[in-house]
């Protein structure tokens, strides 16, 4: 009899499955949010309606974004630069960016856009590590980076809808919207690097 033999396996039988099981179950929140904001950015009612090889992608994209969807509630540390590795710690980024550029392709009508837009919110309030991770700062208030984003929300979905494009203020428009996102950035990066109290 070998010592391998005689030694008892420090894992139970159907560890590995409970182990998954538990990681595609944890943060219920964060994965019911993003699983949502990419299926709405689908356009799910023209969804419905289109061939076998679109409904798979949807099912697709609901099942990745299921699996990124949890915050990565971690000290940032450099563990690797592979691709995979960068893709894995940046995906509650990779999520949102990708839902809004599958929005932008579907075009969805008003009513869904405003879904999406209240989805996109509610994700990225849920899992900004520096408002509800460990890296927040102690005793920082909950009610104003909400606030913040909703109002900045409203503003980017009201000059979304506003019918300028083809006229001359179209390009007025866009240069205000990317000069106050510039503003809004510095901002946040600025009140990120203050020392809290």
């Amino acid at each position: 009899m070998t010592d391998a033999a005689a030694r008892p396996d420090p894992r139970p039988a159907g560890s590995r499955a409970a182990l998954l099981r538990a990681r595609l179950t944890s943060r219920l929140t964060d994965r019911l949010l993003g699983t949502a904001l990419v299926v709405g950015a689908c356009d799910p009612p023209s969804a419905l309606h289109a061939s076998w090889p679109v409904k798979v992608l949807v099912l697709g994209a609901a099942g990745a974004a299921w699996w990124a969807a949890p915050m990565v509630d971690a000290r940032p540390v450099l563990t690797s630069m592979r691709r995979r590795a960068v893709a894995a710690r940046r995906r509650t980024t990779v999520l949102p960016a990708a839902a809004i550029a599958v929005a932008a392709y579907t075009d969805p009508p008003v009513p869904l856009v405003v879904c999406v837009a209240a989805l996109l919110l509610a994700y990225l309030l849920a899992t900004d590590a520096w408002t509800v991770g460990v890296t927040a700062p102690p005793g920082r208030p909950r009610a104003a980076p909400a606030l913040t984003a909703a109002a900045a929300t409203a503003v980017v979905l009201l000059a979304a809808q506003a019918p300028v494009v083809g006229t001359s203020w179209g390009r007025l428009l866009a240069s205000l919207a990317i000069a106050a996102a510039a503003v809004c950035l510095v901002l946040a990066l600025r009140t990120r690097r203050r020392p809290p109290g």
